[in-house]
């Protein structure tokens, strides 16, 4: 994908309605302070248009990221931050359900596990949520530039073990530093929104 265009079309609180969308969206979940900004970025092209914070629990909205005027790049709010209210954290959820349930665009969703640590609970909630939506997520293991090459397929087998996902899944080891998985997962949103019949259109 060529990034010729990017703008923060929409920005959902708790209370905002949904956008009455006519292009195609992919969305990204993941646990507070996984990377999902800096996965946007990357596949962007930028270096901070999504904004990234030390802070865990920062993303509280539902951001909507018109690329090309040809897709949106969803950003879901961050899940399992434990300072945060359990009535906000219910809030959050009731959001992201909202969206999952009630876009009539959403194509595919990628949910984004730490690589170097066995997915939480709350990680395996939000798989199933995911699945009981009707979608079947895409895995991307963030951070794989933090640990050892030699330990990645090792660190790959935890994941899987750890949500059981179903067969055929698709699992994407990524990296905001060196980018290894970016065109993988371009590749993968550029077929979900553009092909129909074993063509691709609009979006190449």
């Amino acid at each position: 994908m060529v990034i010729r265009s990017i703008n923060l079309e929409t920005v959902c609180g708790i209370t905002s309605p949904l956008p009455e969308n006519h292009l195609p969206e992919v969305a990204f979940a993941g646990k507070s302070n996984v990377g999902k900004s800096s996965l946007i970025n990357a596949l962007m092209n930028r270096k901070s248009y999504a904004r990234i914070s030390a802070v865990p629990g920062k993303t509280q909205t539902i951001n909507f990221y018109n690329i090309n005027g040809e897709l949106f790049l969803v950003d879901l709010p961050g899940y399992g931050y434990a300072r945060v209210s359990e009535q906000e954290k219910i809030q959050w959820g009731k959001m992201i359900e909202r969206y999952l349930h009630g876009s009539a665009q959403l194509r595919a969703v990628f949910l984004l596990i730490d690589i170097r640590h066995e997915p939480s609970a709350n990680d395996r909630m939000m798989y199933r949520w995911i699945e009981e939506q009707g979608f079947q997520p895409v895995l991307i293991a963030t951070k794989v530039d933090k640990i050892k090459r030699s330990q990645v397929q090792k660190h790959l087998r935890m994941l899987r073990e750890g949500l059981s996902p179903a067969p055929g899944t698709r699992v994407i080891p990524f990296s905001s530093v060196t980018k290894q998985g970016r065109d993988e997962i371009w590749e993968l949103i550029e077929k979900e929104c553009f092909e129909t019949d074993g063509e691709v259109h609009d979006g190449k």
